[in-house]
This record gives C-alpha cells, structure tokens and sequence, in this order.
C-alpha cells in the first residue's frame, strides 16, 4: 500500500494564502475543485472524490488523527463514472459527510503542496510527502518539517484530522 506523510496547517486569512502561493511557486500545477464524500467504514476512511462528471477517485486510507506529520497508507483507483458510484456507495453504507474545496496543487521534489479554500471552514495548506519505497517514516516528516518552515507555518496553526471532522466539530 502507498505511503505518504501529510501535515494540514490552518492558514490564518485570504492573505497568507496568498503569501503562499507566492512563496510556492508562480503558478499551480493544478487548480481543482473537488467534492468528497465519506462513508461509513469499520475502520480507516473511505471517500468518493468527485472532480468533474467523467474523473473521479475513490480512496481509501489509514492514519492516526494527531497535530504534525503522519503516516498515511492508502489506496486510490480512478473513476470514470463518479456519480454512478456515489449512488451505488450511497445505498450501500452511510454517509458521514461531504466536503467542497478548491485546491490548488504545487510540487517540490517529492512533496505535493496543495493550498486549500473549503467551503464553510476557510484556507489551509496540506503537505503530502510521498514516500519511496525505501524511505523512513522519519526521513518523509524530516521533508514535511524542512517544508513548514520554508512556509513560515507555525505549530499553532497544525490542525490534527481531516477536514470531515472540522466540519462535524462547526456543525
């Protein structure tokens, strides 16, 4: 299963978000709006991105909801028909939720670096070091640290869970 280590930072207004898509790069590699759905699942998460009518991801992963870096494993299969498979889903198993971003997605070396508006809960950043398959766990949060501090993120601004329990915690 791939491994990833991943930090999320809240950013405190619209204009450190965009300080850093300055400090980032001049411009994203990619600009997305997605929606993800969770389900219902005896453990790990299970969600159905949906990025327009013909791409989607379903995705599976597994990690601790701690503040830093975390090991993430996870399992992604791309979907050509996402709202078919978000009604079959649906039947199946509850929802536990929905989240709407826009995300806009930068790379260094290894570390995808998304800048993230969501909707209801605001701008954050979320660093994604994708582990080789001979890398540590502590080489990949050395990346994601070295990362953090190049943004001037501090750690009053890491956030410990996925953005689905921001939202339950708001609602």
């Amino acid at each position: 299963m791939p491994q990833n280590i991943e930090i999320k930072a809240r950013l405190a207004d619209e204009d450190s978000f965009n300080d850093l898509v300055h400090k980032v790069a001049g411009l994203p590699n990619e600009t997305l709006s997605q929606e993800d759905t969770f389900f219902e699942t005896p453990h790990g998460r299970l969600k159905l991105r949906v990025i327009n009518e013909i791409q989607g991801e379903l995705i599976y992963y597994q990690r601790e909801d701690i503040c830093g870096p975390k090991l993430s494993h996870y399992q992604i299969v791309n979907i050509s028909e996402p709202a078919a498979l978000k009604q079959v889903l649906s039947s199946a198993m509850p929802v536990t939720g929905v989240v709407r971003k826009h995300r806009m997605v930068f790379h260094s070396g290894q570390t995808r670096i998304h800048l993230d508006r969501v909707e209801t809960l605001g701008t954050f950043l979320e660093l994604e070091v994708v582990l080789h398959t001979d890398q540590s766990e502590q080489e990949g949060a050395r990346i994601a640290q070295e990362h953090l501090e190049w943004l001037g993120i501090s750690p009053d601004q890491l956030i410990t869970g996925a953005y689905l329990d921001l939202l339950r915690q708001t609602q």
